[in-house]
């Protein structure tokens, strides 16, 4: 029987396949998860303190959610599937490092920042235990930058060029942007843990930034493209979960659109 969500299951297991090849056997990398134990202690804490709020906030957001509409937690799965699939994908950086899409977009769209708080919080946790990519120690600072940060980020420049501009504009843009901001906040994180003996936090950031610069900006470029695929095959293949939502919108398809 045809489901719904085929196409995005082929495409999640393809990148899935990627991934494995990528990270089949981990091996200590700088990422822009930071890794496990690199954090100072004080700086650790911090980010933990921080993080749990929104993650237990977005439990009880969740909670509603599935509640009320039982029928939106598929949707809710492959949120979380796409997020774990393309925040794997470690790809080589500059000077030993590696960059990688964050997927937090998607989810984020589709049910807002505090319920990505524990998708991205979840999907974290299981990189750090199976693929030891990032570290509890630094659950709370990985989480803070990929899972509340960037979440925000992209739930504010979708709501905003959505109302002014058009939805799928609005979805390449949330994507991009908060993989940018993700990885800006990161680079705020490890500047404020290891300020420069000379020009302390400012010579920090601008040495972090310029660690991952060169390959990060193309990757938020296809992390957006890549969002806005899956988003046009789910207005084919999940338009009642999307009316549930309140993104459907035929009436704002650039393909009907031109065809008219």
């Amino acid at each position: 029987m045809k489901t719904k969500y085929q196409k995005v299951a082929t495409l999640l297991a393809i990148a899935g396949l990627s991934s494995y090849l990528v990270i089949g056997s981990p091996a200590p990398a700088q990422a822009m998860h930071i890794a496990e134990g690199y954090l100072p202690f004080e700086w650790a804490v911090f980010w933990w303190v921080v993080a749990l709020p929104f993650f237990l906030v977005g439990l009880r957001s969740i909670d509603r959610i599935t509640t009320a509409h039982p029928e939106l937690k598929l949707l809710l799965a492959l949120s979380g599937a796409f997020t774990f699939v393309l925040s794997a994908l470690k790809i080589p950086s500059v000077n030993g490092s590696s960059s990688h899409p964050t997927g937090t977009g998607l989810g984020t769209i589709l049910f807002g920042p505090l319920v990505m708080s524990v998708i991205g919080g979840l999907v974290l946790l299981f990189q750090a235990v199976l693929l030891a990519h990032g570290g509890l120690t630094t659950l709370g600072a990985n989480a803070f930058s990929m899972a509340i940060v960037g979440p925000l980020v992209a739930y504010v420049v979708y709501n905003t060029i959505a109302k002014t501009v058009h939805q799928k504009v609005a979805v390449f843009m949330a994507s991009m942007l908060e993989n940018l901001c993700t990885y800006l906040v990161t680079a705020v994180q490890l500047a404020l843990a290891f300020p420069a003996a000379q020009g302390g936090f400012i010579a920090a950031f601008i040495k972090f930034v310029g660690v991952f610069a060169i390959t990060q900006i193309p990757l938020a470029i296809s992390e957006g493209l890549l969002t806005l695929l899956v988003w046009n095959w789910l207005q084919d293949y999940g338009q009642q979960e999307l009316r549930i939502l309140g993104l459907f919108k035929p009436g704002n398809n650039l393909d009907a659109e031109i065809n008219e």
